[in-house]
């Protein structure tokens, strides 16, 4: 039991920083409702498809939790500080890349064949969502650090105060309120990048204060580049973030095939889609803390209390899960009402959220054991397993049972719930290996 209050103790905050970045999605659906189905569309496929090619420079960060968390366990806090530093590099010779490659998207855009009413809105959107690539980046590695000093408040207290700050952004641009010009879709993403901005000086500020509580005791490193770092933290961070692109992608490009639909469908996809994503915070804030745990017993030398963690995560996350099936399954009509009264779109997502109560279980059983696993330093199986079981089976499936045969967007989600439900069976069972050939 205490190794699971100390889990929960780590990843409460986690769970509430992960659903309060999900919040900021949420805020900007909802925000940009009362502008139609279009806009609605529009604004979660342009969000979707910058989210994907981001998340691959914040995927790299996620080699701090295998680095500083065991650092930390061995207690080299000299060693903790130079991986926050080659952090920073990293973000800063990322960052610009993904701006690129997001303009790059922009300017094909009248290529992917999308509803004309989606067309014209997503593509100033996803022009002006990429100015906030390199303050998320940065976001994302002060995060990990603090995460593996087991210094988590603050990551939860910014995505808190960050959603107001988004909020407040998303009235005055999109609605041209305090003088302001009215934006529509636009004023949603200039606010986004406001609110990244502020997260990352938020946690920055936040980092400098763990510092300073140190006092003497906090060793003194030079900020300089070591390209050997910089190396081994792609070498564990890069399968990784091949890993969670590919996730993200696989759902991205669904959302891009819903584009091809009416605008009901599309903005039914993506009303559902929020919802879910919002249930997948819990088992990736899950994921976070267990890696932290994983690492810590790693660099104290404790494979044993490292198995056992793992386990305890994976309890932990089925429960929760399980309940939030059971939530979504009850009561999708007034979940939806928070989106929009339209009755079309409620019909429709209901019937899509009933989808998401069915893979609740294995969405989050699969993410905790990728957040298990890279705390014991493999990121290499997830990334293979996801390529399998969301490439190879369930997009092909979505594909064929939303356009061959003629089920419409609802053949998306049940061709990604069967890639969902083969990579969490695969994932347990690498994990039920590793477990074992430790314990003997």
């Amino acid at each position: 039991m205490r190794e699971v209050r100390s889990l929960l103790a780590l990843a409460l905050p986690v769970i509430l920083a992960e659903i309060g970045w999900m919040a900021m999605g949420l805020v900007d659906t909802i925000m940009v409702g009362p502008l139609g189905p279009a806009a609605i569309g529009a604004t979660g496929m342009g969000s979707g498809v910058f989210t994907a090619i981001v998340i691959f420079g914040m995927g790299l960060m996620l080699g701090l939790d295998t680095f500083v968390s065991q650092a930390y366990g061995a207690r080299r806090l000299d060693e903790c500080v130079e991986w926050l530093h080659h952090g920073v590099w990293l973000a800063a010779i990322v960052g610009p890349l993904l701006m690129a490659v997001t303009w790059l998207v922009f300017v094909t855009l009248d290529w992917w064949g999308l509803h004309p009413d989606i067309r014209v809105l997503v593509g100033p959107y996803l022009r002006d969502i990429s100015f906030g690539a390199i303050p998320l980046l940065l976001y994302a590695g002060f995060r990990r650090y603090l995460q593996g000093i087991h210094v988590v408040r603050p990551i939860m207290f910014a995505l808190i105060s960050a959603n107001v700050v988004n909020a407040a952004a998303n009235w005055v641009l999109i609605y041209g309120h305090l003088g302001f010009p009215a934006l529509g879709v636009q004023g949603s993403a200039w606010a986004t990048d406001l609110a990244r901005g502020y997260m990352a000086l938020f946690l920055y500020i936040a980092l400098q204060r763990a510092h300073r509580k140190r006092g003497d005791a906090h060793p003194h490193v030079p900020f300089r580049l070591d390209f050997d770092r910089v190396r081994r933290l792609i070498a564990v961070g890069a399968p990784a973030a091949t890993q969670i692109t590919l996730e993200v992608g696989v759902f991205a490009t669904a959302t891009a095939m819903a584009g091809k639909l009416d605008p009901i469908s599309s903005g039914a996809h993506q009303i559902a889609l929020n919802v879910a994503g919002l249930a997948f915070m819990v088992p990736l804030g899950l994921a976070s803390a267990s890696a932290v745990r994983v690492g810590h017993a790693i660099g104290a030398g404790d494979p044993r209390r490292a198995i056992r963690s793992g386990w305890q995560a994976l309890g932990v996350g089925a429960m929760l899960m399980l309940t939030l099936g059971a939530v979504l399954a009850a009561w999708p009509e007034p979940i939806l009402r928070v989106f929009t009264d339209d009755g079309r779109l409620v019909i429709i997502g209901a019937q899509l959220l009933g989808v998401a109560a069915a893979f609740q279980l294995f969405d989050g059983t699969q993410a905790v054991a990728t957040g298990v696993l890279r705390g014991m330093g493999n990121t290499h199986t997830p990334m293979i397993i996801n390529v399998i079981g969301h490439w190879a089976l369930g997009l092909p499936v979505g594909y064929a049972l939303c356009f061959r045969y003629g089920w419409g967007v609802i053949g998306l989600w049940v061709g990604l719930s069967a890639g969902l439900i083969v990579v969490a069976i695969a994932l347990m069972i690498v994990w039920a290996r590793h477990a074992s050939r430790i314990a003997a």
